[in-house]
């Protein structure tokens, strides 16, 4: 039996790459409206993000106000006038946000590996118009036996409630065999701390962690991960389904 047999998975930057439909969603919108959308302008939205993120996840603003002023400010640190735009840029942005499923690189394949020994569901602070139709369309959904979106359950990360209503909706007790992996320190990291779950930080980026927040473990591939979930018998088997239908066809 597998050291870990649930995994509480973040979505974005663990499974779906949202660097890539971040950048995307961000530069068709600032050109629809007419903005400038060079790499500095998309730094800046990035950067006014950034610190609304946070802010969300130290309990200072909650989801609501977040996206209401998220535009009018990058609006403001562009330099560009408001004219009441703002609310209705974010509209347009999670619109094409929702457009976008990429998956980071050997995403499904590790979920194939993990489904095996574990049950997998999805805990993502993102909007459900965006999330669910990023899942749906990135093929996540099929390994997953449950999603669970903030939006939805009405709590976020780091808030222990998202990840206690995950564990109760799944029929599962016992918690020394539930591991919460995320790209987030703040979000993911720091809300498994907080429901007593041992954690995984997955740093594909190879970033410094300068937050103070300290997970149990740390990741720079879905390989490492096997390593932490799986006894050495399990792990003999990895890749092994797949050859097994190669050689079946």
């Amino acid at each position: 039996m597998a050291y870990y047999t649930c995994l509480l998975l973040d979505a974005d930057n663990t499974l779906l790459d949202f660097d890539a439909a971040e950048q995307a969603a961000i530069t068709d919108t600032l050109n629809h409206y007419g903005l400038p959308h060079d790499a500095e302008a998309v730094e800046t939205y990035h950067r006014v993000n950034r610190q609304l993120w946070d802010s969300l996840a130290r309990g200072e603003i909650n989801r609501n106000k977040l996206f209401a002023v998220r535009f009018s400010r990058v609006l403001q640190a562009l330099g560009q006038p408001d004219a009441g735009n703002g609310r209705e840029m974010n509209d347009y942005y999670e619109n094409e946000l929702s457009n976008h499923a990429d998956l980071i690189p050997g995403a499904l394949n590790a979920l194939e590996e993990l489904g095996e020994v574990a049950t997998l569901a999805i805990v993502s602070n993102g909007a459900q118009a965006v999330q669910q139709p990023r899942l749906s369309a990135s093929g996540l959904e099929r390994f997953m036996d449950g999603i669970y979106i903030s939006e939805k359950v009405g709590a976020a990360k780091p808030s222990a409630k998202i990840f206690d209503y995950s564990l109760r909706d799944l029929g599962l007790t016992n918690r020394s065999r539930v591991l919460v992996v995320g790209d987030d320190l703040l979000a993911d990291i720091k809300g498994g701390i907080n429901a007593g779950l041992d954690t995984c930080w997955v740093n594909f980026a190879n970033e410094e962690n300068d937050t103070g927040i300290q997970p149990k473990y740390t990741i720079h591939s879905y390989e490492e991960l096997y390593k932490i979930v799986m006894e050495p018998e399990e792990l003999e088997n990895v890749g092994m389904r797949n050859l097994r239908h190669r050689n079946e066809g």
